[in-house]
């Protein structure tokens, strides 16, 4: 099959990789990709949210399945194109991915369709927000409606910061249209876990689990990132905990889907949090697979990727063995000096030992120079993953790879991964 993957981050880089040894594919390609990915595919120029501009260089290329890694092009309507002129998509038309291009529309979705969420008010003006506010006690939890890159959620300690993130939303524009309505929410506490799940519509499989780090700094201090390291699988997820997670929230939100008559093949993400009671509330859905989860998700993954995303497109995912995970990956992201707030690019990277068994380098923001020479050209550059039996072996092997990667002001948390060792043993 040939095969187009749209995107160019760490997530379609691990994307490419894993179609790269499926038994099915016989060409790669991907628009617009990066250095890290010119490897494994043929890149191509264009922008994925232009719905037609990617019809016709799929058309062109006579391009079989489309992937679609980002959430932008699933919002702006590229997957319907493409299905109409008759090629295959991984990914949801326009009408599903407002699960996560609309945080109203979600919230209001699972509210519903008996999903657990927390409670929570649309506000669309500054006296709503307050009202809202006043209703709540600290921390307070406050969302942009639209996409925002990762960073439109706060978790703020004050009432005087909320209103001013509020404000600084709604009258100063701080995340353009995004940020026109606004969520505002319980807080709530317990243990976060990153649940994905492919689907065609009518089943739905699971992939290993992951647990996300979005805060800058280590001890989960700083400003919220778009991920600064994952690993897979949390040792603590069993099946038990799975088949909770498929009944409470996944099996409904497909019949939720059906009921409103939104056809869906693609991916569910399902940021869950799990309270201190054992039960369940889902913190935000996304409709794509999250980044940097899918750098330790797909190494894990122990089936085709290639077979399992085909038969998602031809309907046919109840046919499918699916396997559990053998081993465990840990990645670390590194960034830019300042990510996620201001930074410089154009930084040369230098690393030591392409290949390392083991371990996998994704890229994201990188970039060729008028020379040649890898670049920086992002907040998040690099994504350094190691593979092992362990949890702490993964740990270790990510670590030692990511002390064999260089460039100016580059910056990573060394505590990926703590919350489920016992031990701090780096």
């Amino acid at each position: 099959m040939r095969i187009m993957v749209l995107g160019g981050g760490g997530r379609e880089h691990a994307v490419v990789h894993s179609f790269s040894k499926s038994s099915i594919v016989t060409k790669l390609h991907c628009c617009p990709g990066n250095p890290g990915i010119t490897k494994l595919a043929v890149c191509h120029e264009g922008d994925p949210s232009n719905p037609l501009q990617m019809t016709s260089l799929c058309k062109r290329l006579d391009i079989d399945l489309v992937f679609i890694g980002p959430e932008s092009p699933l919002v702006a309507g590229t997957a319907d194109a493409l299905r109409e002129a008759g090629i295959l998509v991984m990914g949801p038309g326009k009408l599903g991915a407002q699960l996560e291009g609309s945080k109203v529309f979600s919230k209001k979705f699972m509210e519903k369709h008996g999903i657990p969420t927390s409670s929570f008010d649309c506000c669309g003006n500054i006296d709503e927000c307050k009202k809202a506010l006043d209703k709540r006690s600290a921390p307070y939890v406050v969302k942009a409606d639209g996409l925002a890159a990762g960073k439109g959620a706060f978790l703020l300690d004050t009432y005087e910061e909320a209103m001013t993130i509020c404000s600084m939303m709604l009258d100063d524009m701080l995340l353009g249209s995004a940020g026109k309505n606004i969520i505002i929410e319980d807080f709530v506490e317990g243990l976060e876990v990153t649940i994905l799940a492919i689907t065609d519509g009518a089943t739905v499989r699971i992939l290993p689990s992951s647990q996300d780090h979005k805060r800058a700094l280590d001890g989960d201090k700083g400003n919220n990132t778009g991920g600064m390291g994952a690993y897979s699988p949390v040792p603590w997820v069993d099946d038990e905990f799975i088949k909770k997670v498929e009944d409470v929230v996944l099996t409904p939100t497909l019949e939720g889907l059906k009921k409103e008559n939104i056809p869906f093949c693609g991916v569910i993400y399902a940021g869950i949090m799990i309270k201190p009671n054992g039960s369940l509330s889902v913190l935000e859905y996304n409709v794509r697979l999250g980044d940097p989860e899918a750098q330790v998700v797909l190494p894990v993954f122990t089936g085709d990727f290639g077979e399992a995303i085909f038969a998602c497109c031809k309907g046919t995912l109840a046919d499918l063995d699916w396997p559990s995970p053998e081993r465990v990956a840990l990645g670390v992201v590194i960034a830019s000096g300042g990510y996620p707030d201001k930074y410089q690019t154009g930084y040369e990277i230098v690393i030591h030992d392409e290949e390392v068994q083991d371990t996998y380098i994704y890229h994201a923001g990188t970039a060729r120079d008028s020379k040649g020479t890898l670049v920086t050209s992002g907040g998040r550059v690099l994504t350094v993953v190691g593979i092992g039996a362990t949890l702490k072996e993964a740990k270790k092997l990510a670590y030692e790879r990511v002390n064999t990667v260089y460039f100016k002001d580059a910056h990573f948390r060394k505590d990926i991964g703590d919350k489920s060792l016992k031990e701090d043993s780096l």
